[in-house]
């Protein structure tokens, strides 16, 4: 998706560390560190390989596919923004690189959703400056 909506929710804190990350999103398409030494994928961005340790890493594109890890359906939402929206979905996805990313699944009713289930990333443009990515149903 990538029509301009009104977003009440909540916005990340956008880091030096963590720019390249959202400015792959602003693009509609996603890349994460890889690690230089041991080809690791890490997602939240970071200075060091959790694996191996390293500092050396790439910003590398990724496919935005993968599938439902774990998740849970929001009844009651934190703010009135959210309860709007309520019951919603919010899905840890194992990418088909290996990392994990939790956001909203957008597009499926929540009874629905289950363990297994093919996700992919989707971009939802909430400002000029800011765009957020959410997963939903992979498209056969």
């Amino acid at each position: 998706m990538s029509t301009e909506t009104t977003w009440e929710g909540f916005t990340p804190d956008i880091t030096p560390g963590h720019e390249p990350f959202w400015a792959s999103v602003r693009e509609h398409r996603i890349a994460l560190q890889r690690c230089d030494r041991c080809g690791t994928f890490r997602f939240i961005p970071s200075p060091l390989c959790p694996r191996c340790w390293s500092q050396e890493a790439t910003w590398t594109p990724v496919s935005g596919r993968g599938e439902v890890y774990t998740y849970t359906v929001v009844h009651r939402a934190p703010t009135p923004a959210y309860q709007a929206m309520a019951p919603y979905v919010i899905a840890h996805v194992t990418l088909e690189e290996g990392p994990r990313m939790i956001s909203q699944l957008v597009d499926v009713p929540p009874e629905e959703v289950r363990i297994g289930l093919p996700v992919e990333l989707t971009y939802r443009d909430v400002s000029p400056e800011l765009s957020l990515y959410f997963f939903t149903p992979r498209r056969p």
